[in-house]
């Protein structure tokens, strides 16, 4: 796999993270306001998100477990990162709502 194309895996583990990570922004404001279960709604979608960029970050690494040689650029380091920080801000939104409630 060429650094290109792992860059490009990249992009697309940023793009479901950020899409994930402003639904659990968005959810607490719903929180806040007393609105669980649009809430729960946007918990539920940002889910979706995380899991399409899991889908994503296991090509590379299926590959790289296959033997290939993957060129990594700070492009996918960038969305390893961003995929981690929104894994820890899911959980942090979950603990959260049991305040809120």
């Amino acid at each position: 796999m060429t650094k290109e194309e792992a860059s490009m895996i990249g992009f697309e583990i940023v793009a479901y993270s950020g899409d994930a990570r402003s639904k659990l922004l968005l959810a607490v404001e719903k929180a806040k306001s007393k609105k669980f279960g649009e809430c729960e709604r946007l918990i539920e979608e940002a889910q979706e998100c995380l899991n399409d960029a899991h889908r994503a970050q296991t090509e590379l690494l299926q590959l790289e477990a296959r033997g290939e040689n993957i060129e990594i650029g700070f492009i996918t380091v960038h969305a390893q990162d961003h995929l981690m920080t929104t894994i820890l801000l899911k959980d942090i939104v979950n603990n959260l709502l049991d305040i809120y409630k």
